[in-house]
């Protein structure tokens, strides 16, 4: 049997309870990785797939809205005192408001920005200050940190009616790429991954506009909306040690909306 390729490792991935966010925990699952899932809702049937996957999974409920800095140290040193290290940390929580720019709303405004750009962050902060004051010695010979942020085609288009969202996606892309800068000489990898156009929750009033369904996927030329699942096997990748050169990169999983 071949070897998984995260077997004794820790996989932090917040926004876990579905979606993208689940399929991500999934498939980390399926290559033995011990899962830690953070959402503020209910978590089980994440765990049912991690673990029917042949993965381990813990489950931590947490509110990111905040994107506070004390959260994000707390929360991961909850996780260090149950499991001992981090691997890879995916930040994958996100959440969405629509509303034209002339009436986008202040609380709209905070709220998208802490969720989707402040608390990844924080949390990349939290770890990476770990790797550096004692994690990486704690660690096999050549092991690195993986960071993995989700982005968006946000991070390189305007959009319509989302003008939080697209200032919080190009946030994170700029972040990334800070943060590689300085911490890529220190074994830690910090790349995202840009999804083009998924099924999920925040995507659902797109697909119920008939008129905005069909000229989104007029564009695409996979000519269908992706899965989750398509955008957790670049997560992967990111994770493992075929990426130990990618630092900085943002790579869009689109269908090939980007280059048409």
């Amino acid at each position: 049997m071949a070897t998984k390729r995260f077997e004794n490792k820790v996989v932090v991935v917040t926004g876990a309870s579905r979606g993208i966010g689940q399929a991500i925990c999934t498939a980390f699952g399926g290559e033995g990785a011990r899962v830690v899932g953070v959402a503020r809702s209910d978590l089980a049937e994440t765990a049912g797939k991690v673990t029917a996957a042949g993965g381990e999974f813990i489950a931590v409920n947490a509110d990111l809205a905040t994107g506070a800095q004390r959260e994000a140290a707390g929360l991961i040193a909850g996780i260090l005192k149950q499991t001992g290290r981090v691997d890879v940390l995916v930040n994958n929580a996100g959440i969405i408001r629509r509303a034209p720019a002339a009436d986008f709303s202040e609380a709209d405004w905070n709220a998208v920005i802490q969720t989707n750009l402040s608390s990844p962050f924080f949390l990349c902060q939290t770890v990476g200050k770990w790797w550096l004051t004692g994690g990486r010695e704690q660690s096999p010979a050549g092991a690195r940190l993986k960071i993995v942020n989700i982005a968006s085609l946000l991070s390189f288009q305007g959009g319509i009616t989302v003008p939080a969202y697209t200032a919080s996606k190009h946030g994170i892309a700029g972040v990334t790429k800070a943060l590689a800068n300085e911490w890529a000489k220190e074994r830690i990898n910090v790349n995202a991954i840009a999804p083009g156009y998924i099924a999920t929750d925040n995507t659902q009033a797109l697909r119920d506009d008939a008129k905005r369904n069909q000229s989104i996927l007029d564009r695409i030329p996979e000519n269908r909306w992706g899965n989750p699942a398509d955008i957790a096997g670049g997560c992967v990748f990111l994770a493992s040690g075929d990426s130990d050169y990618f630092n900085g990169a943002v790579i869009n999983i689109d269908g090939g909306w980007l280059g048409r």
